[in-house]
């Protein structure tokens, strides 16, 4: 496809969004404009965009597609701003923020002029961030959400699809009010629930020295999204505040029923707890990419001498795998300790397995 497309935002969303759309249209025109220039000069210098807008305004107005990738809040303040520009009459202005309602709502203003806005969000991410973490495949398999109106022509929703194929992305066509609520449960609520289990053990670590240190490991793994950005989710949770109150109560209500089974000692019906949640747990998809960015674990066996960490990453560097973490789980004397190394992609993972097994002895095996 021709054109001009002007990506708002050139963090790791917004960056990669224009890498797949670069590679696939080869004749179109990538404009890029960030808040902080450095990062836009970064982006020009790595190829991500060919073209830099001084401001919003002279990147928009000749555009046929507009991406804000920007924090939500923000979000609204931009699509407010552009209604009030002439821009093309056949652009298709979009966005890649979590949360849809409140958005899309704000898009009336655009709707007005008789300009398209359809609310996206690519399910996907990274513990890096910034434009220099951006990259091609960050969507791949990835579902990409999409949130017209019920006035937004099927046509459209083609047009943008047509635009975003570089993704390689799932894309589900649903309602804003619908995203918000799915969002709500697999996404926004955990986030909530890690950030309490941390604050709790926080606080009861001021009488217990001990629990920084044993919290290492596997509670380091189960509230990795609480180290999420604390700007970013107060945003998303006052957006979807009506849906995570509900989401709050019913969970009050859980941890009120668990509570009755240990007064109670109901020892059948604590097992059954336990027994349902492994049962829906080992059902769900494990290749599939969620509303939770996930890290792909390899877990190697290795003695414990120095330097087989340097011995594994030496492997894996010879056949030009990249990792995205790497850390020791266990190691005592004499004994073989658990290395774990996180993947981006499960191609990554499945190709490292199989080079420390072509390079050593030594056992692997994959998370669940």
């Amino acid at each position: 496809m021709k054109g001009r497309v002007f990506v708002i935002g050139l963090g790791l969303i917004g960056g990669s969004l224009a890498l797949c759309i670069k590679k696939e249209h080869e004749d179109a025109t990538i404009v890029g404009f960030d808040i902080n220039s450095e990062q836009a000069r970064l982006a020009k210098m790595l190829g991500v965009i060919d073209e830099i807008a001084e401001d919003i305004q002279s990147g928009a107005i000749d555009a046929n597609l507009i991406i804000i990738s920007a924090p939500v809040n923000e979000t609204e303040e931009i699509i407010k701003f552009l209604a009030g520009l002439p821009l093309h009459p056949e652009v298709i202005v979009t966005d890649t923020g979590s949360t849809k309602s409140k958005i899309v709502g704000s898009a009336k203003s655009l709707k007005e002029r008789g300009i398209t806005f359809i609310g996206g969000h690519p399910m996907a991410g990274s513990h890096k961030s910034g434009v220099s973490a951006a990259k091609e495949i960050l969507f791949e398999n990835a579902f990409y959400l999409l949130t017209p109106k019920e006035h937004i022509e099927d046509s459209k929703v083609k047009i943008l699809k047509s635009w975003l194929i570089g993704t390689k992305a799932k894309f589900l066509t649903i309602t804003p009010e619908n995203h918000d609520y799915l969002t709500g449960i697999v996404s926004h609520f955990p986030h909530i629930i890690a950030a309490s289990i941390v604050r709790q053990t926080e606080k009861l670590a001021e009488a217990e020295s001990l629990i920084p240190r044993l919290a290492a490991g596997g509670f380091r793994d189960i509230t990795r999204i609480a180290s999420s950005s604390p700007k970013m989710w107060k945003d998303i949770l006052l957006h979807n505040r009506e849906i995570l109150i509900e989401l709050l109560n019913q969970w009050q209500d859980e941890m009120n029923d668990v509570k009755m089974l240990l007064e109670d000692e109901n020892s059948s019906a604590i097992y059954d707890y336990f027994h349902q949640a492994k049962q829906f747990r080992d059902g769900l998809p494990q290749k599939d990419k969620g509303a939770i960015p996930a890290f792909y674990d390899l877990f190697v066996d290795v003695p414990d001498y120095p330097g087989v960490v340097s011995e594994i990453t030496g492997y894996l560097a010879k056949e030009e795998i990249s990792i995205t973490n790497i850390r020791i789980l266990e190691t005592r004397e004499d004994i073989n300790g658990v290395l774990v190394i996180s993947f981006q992609t499960e191609e990554d993972r499945q190709k490292a397995e199989q080079c420390i097994g072509s390079y050593s002895s030594y056992a692997t095996s994959i998370g669940s």
